[in-house]
């Protein structure tokens, strides 16, 4: 009787197959879905959308791009001075931006000092003479700033990225302040987000078509980054919309992508993603995410993207680089290292473009510097090799006027160059630019806090 209670040892192993399966079934079904289910949701993509992310990643190998630029001789073109306060220990300076914020018809310079943790204003007055004032302090590693009349009172305020700590850390320590202009360059400092993960980008304009301006915001965070737009409803009170929860978002732009009468957002995205992402939006603020660009090398080291249409045929390009090197210690740049754009060519279709190689390069800024009617380009490089005498920290490339880019280095000294602007200051109609060092790391001995770089017009001679 006890051996009838028993199974058969033919349901035994019947079981254990039905087991077997049902675990190989979790292993390869199951759990790759739920895989795939929290990226999009993560990322705002749908599942198949997700899936064609990676399979157009491993489709592409960005690294592997060779240069289009050629390599021309050096021309001294611009001359450079120090501008604003002296410094005794190493800048960190995360962010400047040229604008007439008294306006005299003269540019100023206005500062992101992580270093001394305030904003402040190089103001130019008269012609010729910088004098800096602090505009803001207690802010923790400012890492942007946008000059914009953010409150519509015919004054500009600034707009202010705070990290809360200028190296990777996943404590909630990054907050969005405004500094609101009275009128007479007296900034009220307001802080519309905090708490939140290190912020790394903030960019103002109407994104609901209401008639107030909103923000939209990146936060790099460490690990646990997002991109999110904060919805204006007065009073300096802001509702928050979370976009995207993705680490290591660097900037984010606006502008009406698809001609629609509306503001979108381009957002870039390092850390192990590399990516680019536009958000579409539908006109009242509800967005639809878009990925315009990854690279399948997660060692890219993407460190910036600004909006420029270079080549003049109407429409938004992006410039692009790759060259952040904080992934190693001590940082070094990596041979992959470079320029490229990416060719709007509608639609939300971009085609890639590698420029140039350049170690540690940091920032790009398109401008016409020769005064022949196309957009050249300066970039600067934070993470070069400084061992190397063949190292350099700026370099221009000059555009034929076909998108053909010749490669020509402007100085090796000083060194860590992080952030380019440029800007007309002399008003002398030649295009000059400003510079900022982030010394985080050796050597010391070529340091630069602030730095302008006076077009002197050799290259109209040539």
């Amino acid at each position: 009787m006890a051996n009838e209670k028993r199974p058969s040892k033919k349901k035994k192993n019947r079981f254990k197959s039905i087991l077997v399966i049902l675990i190989l079934v979790i292993a390869i079904v199951v759990i790759p879905l739920l895989l795939l289910n929290y990226q999009a949701n993560r990322m705002g993509l749908s599942m198949g959308e997700v899936i064609s992310r990676i399979a157009s990643k491993s489709e592409k190998d960005t690294t592997n791009e060779s240069d289009s630029a050629l390599t021309g001789e050096r021309i001294d073109f611009l001359t450079p001075m120090h501008i604003g306060f002296e410094f005794g220990e190493s800048p960190l300076i995360s962010h400047i931006q040229p604008a007439d914020l008294d306006g005299d018809g003269l540019l100023d310079v206005i500062v992101a000092d992580a270093r001394n943790n305030f904003i402040s204003w190089i103001r130019q007055h008269p012609e010729g003479v910088y004098t800096e004032e602090i505009l803001a302090g207690e802010l923790v590693a400012p890492a942007h700033v946008q000059i914009f009349d953010f409150d519509l009172d015919g004054d500009p305020d600034i707009m202010v990225a705070v990290l809360g700590q200028l190296f990777p850390n996943n404590d909630k320590i990054g907050s969005v302040v405004i500094l609101e202009n009275d009128g007479s360059m007296n900034f009220s400092k307001h802080v519309v987000a905090e708490k939140i993960a290190r912020v790394s980008d903030v960019r103002a304009g109407d994104l609901d078509n209401d008639g107030d301006m909103d923000l939209a915001v990146a936060q790099f965070g460490y690990d646990d980054g997002e991109t999110r737009w904060l919805e204006n409803l007065g009073d300096w009170n802001f509702r928050s919309h979370i976009l995207q929860y993705l680490s290591g978002p660097i900037n984010v732009e606006l502008t009406d992508i698809d001609a629609d009468g509306d503001l979108d957002i381009i957002s870039l995205v390092s850390q192990e993603w590399e990516e680019i992402y536009c958000f579409i939006n539908d006109g009242k603020g509800q967005f639809t995410p878009n990925l315009l660009f990854g690279s399948s090398n997660e060692d890219y080291g993407s460190s910036g993207i600004a909006l420029s249409d270079l080549d003049k045929d109407g429409d938004a390009d992006i410039l692009y680089t790759n060259g952040d090197a904080f992934d190693y210690i001590p940082p070094q740049g990596r041979p992959w290292h470079g320029v490229q754009w990416l060719e709007n060519k509608g639609e939300l279709e971009f085609e890639f473009h590698r420029i140039c190689s350049f170690t540690g390069a940091t920032n790009v800024r398109a401008a016409d510097f020769d005064n022949d009617g196309d957009l050249d380009l300066v970039a600067v490089s934070a993470f070069n090799i400084w061992s190397d005498p063949a190292s350099f920290s700026f370099i221009w490339l000059e555009n034929d006027g076909s998108m053909n880019f010749t490669r020509r280095e402007i100085v090796r000294k000083p060194t860590h160059l992080l952030t380019c602007e440029p800007g007309d200051f002399n008003n002398d109609g030649l295009m000059d630019v400003v510079t900022g060092g982030m010394h985080t790391y050796p050597p010391y001995d070529h340091m630069s806090r602030i730095t302008l770089w006076i077009n002197n017009g050799k290259l109209s001679e040539i």
